[in-house]
């Protein structure tokens, strides 16, 4: 009975182990981007410090807001910005898309402080927009106090899960998030002078999958990190807070999950088929079902299909729905349509 007890005790600490060599951070996630599916999940709902991950919601904002081609003017606001800069000088003008650049690349404090007085009528404004958009994508235990993520005077908290709601947000909503935090190097100029920066993001260089994203640190928040990466069309967002080897816990999270799962097509819109025995007319869908899954989740994907029998239809009338479940748990569905045959 004793050496029963012991291998089962065993087999228990196994699992931990190797994931305490993966992941050092205190709080931390992996989700799909796209259907938000959480593959990991450390401390998610934890709230911490965020730092300068804080400039993704800042990015956000801007996005929504702003101008790519607008001119903004470096104020008083630059006077009382320390730590990362990009080192704009007093009455400086940057076009929105360079400070935006300059804000992700180089995680400039005085670009953060630079856009929220133009966006809004002062920072305190563009915070309530920051934390407006907050709740609007379901960050609940996140609330912003400045834009940069500085947390001497003010502070941001955040939680794994909301920073990773948040970048999963930026990366589906705005090509030009996604352009801006892949770049390695990039180029500005204006009447003052010429900037060259490099991306602060490690893991762009490190890691082929990866797709982009922002760091943070601070002595209070430790080296916060919210990253994005693409293998075989499985977009995933892996989010770190205080962790002093992020980069490699990324590099090892996104690891794990690729090598045990893989994005298939559960629906196709082209090859999908249906006993249309209600219609004489055709139906289809508008869109295909993927869903990341591991091979021993295969066998527990069903189906279930719904038509309305109905005479009274219109071309292009929705006249059922697939719903598709992994061990009896809706994961998604797709809406069927008709078109009526001339």
């Amino acid at each position: 009975m004793k050496r029963y007890m012991f291998f089962l005790l065993i087999l228990f600490l196994i699992p931990t182990s190797v994931m305490a060599k993966m992941d050092t951070s205190k709080s931390s996630i992996v989700m799909d981007i796209d259907s938000g599916r959480i593959f990991y999940k450390n401390n998610i709902n934890e709230k911490r410090l965020i730092a300068s991950t804080t400039k993704i919601m800042t990015s956000v904002v801007a996005l929504e807001k702003g101008k790519l081609n607008d001119f903004y003017t470096a104020k008083e606001e630059i006077l009382e910005m320390y730590g990362t800069s990009i080192y704009l000088e007093y009455n400086e003008k940057m076009s929105l898309n360079d400070l935006l650049y300059g804000l992700l690349l180089r995680s400039g404090n005085d670009a953060a402080v630079v856009i929220a007085n133009n966006i809004a009528k002062d920072e305190t404004a563009f915070v309530k927009l920051m934390n407006k958009k907050a709740k609007q994508i379901g960050m609940k235990n996140t609330t912003f106090s400045n834009s940069h993520g500085l947390d001497e005077k003010t502070k941001n908290y955040s939680t794994a899960y909301d920073m990773a709601l948040l970048s999963k947000y930026a990366y589906k909503n705005f090509s030009e998030y996604r352009k801006i935090t892949k770049t390695k190097k990039y180029e500005a100029q204006t009447k003052n002078k010429s900037y060259l920066w490099t991306n602060r993001n490690k893991l762009l260089n490190s890691y082929k999958y990866c797709t982009g994203g922002k760091n943070g640190y601070t002595p209070s928040a430790g080296r916060t990190l919210v990253t994005t990466a693409n293998k075989d069309g499985l977009r995933l967002t892996t989010v770190t807070l205080n962790d002093s080897n992020e980069y490699e816990t990324h590099k090892n999270l996104y690891e794990y999950i690729y090598n045990k799962y893989k994005k298939y097509k559960i629906i196709d819109k082209n090859t999908f088929n249906i006993n249309k025995e209600f219609f004489k007319d055709t139906l289809y869908l508008k869109k295909d079902f993927s869903y990341p899954l591991s091979d021993s989740e295969l066998d527990k994907v069903k189906t279930i299909v719904k038509v309305t029998k109905t005479k009274n239809y219109r071309n292009g009338s929705q006249v059922g729905i697939i719903d598709i479940y992994l061990s009896n748990k809706k994961i998604g569905s797709v809406k069927i349509y008709v078109k009526k045959n001339s």
